[in-house]
């Protein structure tokens, strides 16, 4: 980070500080070499994964009796932002595995948990939430996949879009309809292994940005899910969704925000290179005041989703204020993305440099984990309720 440290940590305790410093350290030297050829040639990581599984990273939040180390939700959006500012991908295959992770420690039965959570927690599997389906995204009543219950089994079919790490998981939580005619309580979910019959990967995206982290479209074509896989209660999918929407949005606000201060830091970096008119850019007023403006709306979005981070750890009601923290940061990364562009000029179309990356890895915020749209309406009906 350029500069002097961010106020922004202040208050911080010595453990969120030292898993910051931490995930700074290993992004700065095992994921950021490399994310650019990554980003070329559309790589899966394997080696940056293995050295954040080394670290303990990969498995955040579950308990330490299965190999979690319990760090808290706002030291993972801590370490969600500096992987994110190496790179972005890798930061959404983090979080999304890491989530996987902790759904199964909050709703699996004791036995799902020791079967499930182990590996995962090392690293040896990757974890992915099959959610989304090509006609249906916000709109979770839309859902079509089924799960047919016959003897000991449940028979998925349906397909499921945009899902990322689906190519790749070794353990996977997929929500179907076990009863059409029941609403929102006709959903469950399931813990499925990826390598059953049935389980089809029928592509992987070619996408715009974050291209380190694939995203498929999974085809469950009579898949056999013994019931003893149900992840909390037939019929309690739904819940179990929207019970871990707060938790996803703040975290893409720190993914946002990461991407922000990497693109910021370039920015800043090439200012005080780049000469015009015998000095330093930085030193023309039109381009120090972008720097500075830029630099106060990463400052703001981190302070709010920290703050956002705090009230769900403390398990306080945070709806409005997931909102908030996402609409802003993922607004934000755009604009501060595409600045950091406009500062480096023609070079900044350049794949020379680090910031048309950013710019393209930092617009998917602004969709997944609910579009900026869905952010307001949810805001606009806290203001009346």
């Amino acid at each position: 980070m350029a500069g002097a440290e961010s106020k922004s940590f202040s208050f911080l305790t010595d453990q969120q500080t030292m898993v910051r410093d931490v995930a700074r350290k290993v992004a700065t030297d095992a994921i950021a070499p490399t994310a650019a050829e990554r980003d070329r040639t559309a790589t899966w990581p394997h080696a940056e994964l293995k050295a954040l599984a080394n670290l303990g990273f990969m498995g955040m939040l579950p308990p330490e009796q299965y190999g979690g180390s319990n760090a808290g939700f706002v030291a993972y959006c801590l370490a969600l932002e500096q992987i994110a500012a190496a790179d972005a991908g890798v930061g959404t295959i983090f979080h999304v595995h890491n989530v996987t992770a902790f759904t199964i420690a909050l709703r699996g039965n004791e036995e799902q948990k020791q079967k499930y959570l182990p590996p995962m927690l090392r690293g040896e599997k990757i974890g992915a939430f099959l959610l989304t389906e090509p006609q249906a995204g916000s709109d979770t009543a839309a859902f079509r996949a089924t799960a047919r219950r016959e003897g000991d089994h449940f028979i998925l079919n349906g397909t499921k879009q945009f899902i990322s790490n689906g190519s790749e998981a070794g353990t996977t939580i997929v929500l179907a309809r076990t009863d059409p005619q029941a609403g929102k309580s006709g959903f469950t979910t399931f813990i499925v292994d990826p390598t059953s019959p049935g389980y089809n990967v029928a592509r992987v995206e070619d996408k715009l940005g974050q291209r380190t982290a694939h995203v498929a479209q999974i085809q469950l074509d009579n898949l056999r899910v013994p019931a003893e896989n149900v992840l909390g209660e037939v019929g309690a999918g739904y819940r179990i969704v929207m019970g871990g929407l707060s938790d996803g949005r703040i975290a893409i606000a720190a993914q946002a925000v990461g991407v922000a201060q990497a693109a910021l830091d370039a920015a800043i970096r090439y200012a005080n290179e780049r000469e015009a008119y015998g000095k330093p850019i930085v030193e023309l007023q039109a381009v120090s005041f972008h720097l500075a403006e830029m630099a106060a709306q990463v400052d703001v979005a981190r302070q709010y989703y920290i703050h956002a981070a705090r009230l769900l750890e403390a398990g306080a009601s945070c709806a409005k204020e997931a909102a908030i923290a996402k609409l802003v940061a993922s607004e934000m990364g755009e604009k501060v993305c595409s600045d950091a562009l406009q500062i480096h000029g023609g070079y900044g179309y350049l794949k020379d440099f680090p910031v048309e990356r950013y710019y393209r890895d930092v617009r998917v915020c602004k969709i997944y984990e609910g579009t900026s749209d869905i952010q307001k309406q949810i805001i606009a009906r806290s203001l009346s309720a």
